[in-house]
């Protein structure tokens, strides 16, 4: 479907005049193709700015009659000195219409703004970004908790003489220490520290990297860890089906945080196969968090989303864990005891336990420089 057929479409589709038949597969295109979605989507709220533009001209036309009207009528005058008590009773009188007036220009200033974004080129804009934190942001937030706070960074097993990176998060695939997440989390990393949801921190080692697919494999390297027997979820090797009820753990903050949503597309970013696209909240911090079905099974994880469409989240399909797996095992032998969980124990269970189930195994990362 050529630009133009498209618009004319989208067009015909909000004003009501497809036909049941070509509403439906205009819908399922839109499912299909996330990027016929976003434009939707931007066009709707293109012709709500419209709108929206229009009635502010007109409103600022009937303020405009109302001044004449007042400056005829002597209330107002554009020469004439007033006396200061004369002033402030015309602003008790007429404040509310000056607070909407204002009200109004700053929506046209905004609606102007939209409206020049949406007709410029947007080739040389970024349109996903990762889902990773900066730890600087991180701890500039955390130093203005007070003594408390600073307490526990005294404590803390982070390097004194190392940069703080990146942050993510991460999720174990086996009990004995080792943990999926992306690799742009712990990309150009020389220490690299995990924490779990009681704030227990853990030195950790990368022992497989695949920067094309994005994935990172890790081994909690601290004699403090203390080993889980069984995990509770599995790993899925197909595919999840389009709208499928999802749900999310992860550190976009500095404790563990949930949200729920659905499949939205079976492909990511520009139709890549390797990934998909999930409707959900996600945040700086998400990027290596672990993406459930309502059994418990991972289906993927969470690495990038796009910069102009809220909700529109892209996740590495989970059959490249065992491709990690793999290709691991090749590397060096010694892991070929390395195993990811294929039996989840989380069928039936209500969400809010299968929550409590998990929490254990889903890790905050943070990585250092030199």
């Amino acid at each position: 479907m050529d630009d133009i057929l498209l618009l004319d479409t989208t067009e015909r589709y909000f004003k009501g005049d497809l036909s049941d038949v070509e509403k439906a597969r205009f819908e399922q295109l839109r499912k299909d193709v996330p990027e016929v979605d976003q434009m939707v989507v931007e066009h709707s709220m293109f012709l709500h700015q419209i709108d929206a533009y229009g009635y502010n001209r007109e409103f600022k036309h009937q303020l405009h009659e109302v001044h004449k009207q007042l400056e005829e009528a002597g209330e107002i005058s554009e020469n004439a000195v007033t006396p200061r008590g004369k002033v402030i009773q015309f602003w008790n009188k007429y404040r509310r219409v000056t607070g909407i007036a204002a009200s109004i220009a700053g929506v046209t200033a905004l609606v102007i703004s939209g409206l020049v974004t949406y007709f410029s080129p947007s080739s040389n804009q970024t349109q996903i970004v990762q889902l990773n934190r900066k730890i600087d942001q991180v701890m500039q937030n955390v130093r203005v908790q007070g003594n408390k706070l600073n307490a526990v960074i005294k404590s803390s097993k982070a390097p004194i003489n190392e940069v703080a990176l990146n942050g993510g998060s991460s999720f174990l695939i086996d009990g004995k220490g080792y943990l999926v997440t992306n690799a742009h989390v712990v990309a150009g990393s020389s220490t690299i520290l995990v924490q779990n949801n009681k704030g227990q921190e853990f030195k950790a080692i990368i022992v497989h990297v695949d920067n094309e697919k994005d994935l990172a494999i890790l081994k909690i390297d601290d004699e403090d860890y203390k080993p889980i027997t069984a995990l509770p979820y599995s790993i899925r090797k197909s595919s999840a089906d389009l709208g499928e009820q999802i749900f999310t753990l992860g550190y976009p903050r500095d404790e563990i945080v949930y949200n729920e949503g659905y499949m939205s597309a079976k492909t990511g970013f520009k139709g890549d196969t390797m990934s998909c696209q999930i409707a959900v909240s996600a945040n700086p911090g998400n990027s290596g968090g672990p993406v459930f079905n309502h059994n418990g099974e991972v289906i993927g994880i969470l690495s990038t989303r796009e910069t102009k469409a809220d909700g529109v989240v892209f996740a590495l399909n989970s059959r490249n864990v065992y491709q990690a797996i793999e290709e691991l095992k090749k590397e060096d032998t010694s892991y070929n005891k390395l195993k990811a969980p294929s039996i989840s124990k989380m069928k039936g269970m209500d969400r809010v336990q299968q929550v409590k189930q998990i929490e254990d195994c889903v890790f905050m990362v943070r990585s250092f420089t030199r």
